[in-house]
């Protein structure tokens, strides 16, 4: 029976994990702590709370299926607003013309 985590953390907790899976069915990446803790993140809380438009969606589906390892790193830590601002360039339909 898992327990649904906070998308955040307080400081100072320990955060080592060694791995990570996503599981398509639940719409969760699964954590494997170095203290023995199995700790699953709901993608889509994450989706709701980080990611303002498609492009950072994008971005997160990406780490999602081709770095899960990255993706609990980037949302354990609290880096995930940050990294979603950094990597992602979009331009308006009104920039366009």
């Amino acid at each position: 029976m898992s327990q649904e985590p906070d998308l955040m953390y307080e400081r100072g907790m320990n955060m080592d994990f060694y791995t990570a899976f996503y599981d398509m069915d639940e719409n969760r990446v699964f954590v494997w702590m170095t203290d023995g803790r199995i700790i699953a993140i709901d993608c889509t809380k994450v989706e709701h709370t980080f990611a303002d438009n498609l492009h950072e969606r994008s971005e997160l589906d990406y780490l999602i299926y081709n770095d899960p390892t990255a993706y609990a790193d980037l949302v354990l830590n609290g880096d995930a607003g940050r990294y979603l601002k950094a990597v992602t360039t979009y331009r308006t339909d009104e920039a366009l013309n």
